[in-house]
């Protein structure tokens, strides 16, 4: 009678520590297969990512290299009797500079026509250009003044040159001429340049 009960008792302890051990294992399992993402969801993940590198949208643009914006502008320059101003239109790159620089430095480089004269000297210098109100303050180096060729004539082709073609850009309408960032009273020799300069289209000839 007792060995019928304590082998009872033995298989009773062996079928719970089986079944013990089987949802053990069980929940192990279970508990992997949460863990991991449905096939068909990796699957629409890396659908998504191709799609986006396809249209270009996966990635901002982030290059440090500004665009190469074009402009076109009209620049003067002078006559070969040195009595007019001639229009010379180019194409312009502004980059990250300011279109008044641009127009500023083109006006440097001289004329592309074999016919017309530069006239602002070479070894100029724009130091800095500022909208404000309507009035371009253009700071010049002092080689501005000291390069400059001279003569009443020479001086109203330059203040006029660099003056029509800078009031040819939107919110422009007179130019202050600075030296080393100060006023001159006459920072080429004649001409009143205490104040702003408006344009001389008297002198334009088409």
């Amino acid at each position: 009678m007792l060995s019928r009960r304590l082998a009872w008792k033995i298989g009773m302890g062996m079928l719970i520590l089986s079944l013990t051990v089987l949802f053990t294992l069980a929940g192990c399992k279970n508990q992997e297969t949460s863990e991991q993402p449905p096939n068909n969801q990796t699957k629409i993940a890396k659908s998504t990512d191709e799609n986006e590198q396809k249209n270009g949208t996966s990635k901002p643009d982030i290059s440090a290299e500004p665009k190469e914006t074009k402009e076109k502008v009209t620049l003067y320059f002078g006559d070969k009797e040195a009595m007019y101003l001639v229009p010379e239109k180019r194409e312009v790159v502004v980059g990250n500079n300011k279109l008044e620089e641009v127009v500023i430095a083109e006006l440097i480089k001289g004329p592309r026509n074999a016919d017309l004269f530069m006239t602002v000297p070479k070894e100029a210098k724009l130091i800095s250009v500022e909208v404000v109100d309507g009035v371009a303050y253009v700071n010049f180096n002092k080689e501005f003044q000291t390069k400059h060729w001279g003569g009443s004539a020479g001086e109203a082709m330059t203040l006029y040159s660099i003056t029509n073609s800078l009031v040819k850009l939107p919110d422009i309408d007179k130019v202050q001429f600075l030296l080393e960032g100060k006023k001159q009273e006459s920072i080429l020799g004649h001409a009143d340049t205490t104040e702003p300069i408006s344009p001389n289209w008297t002198m334009v000839k088409e």
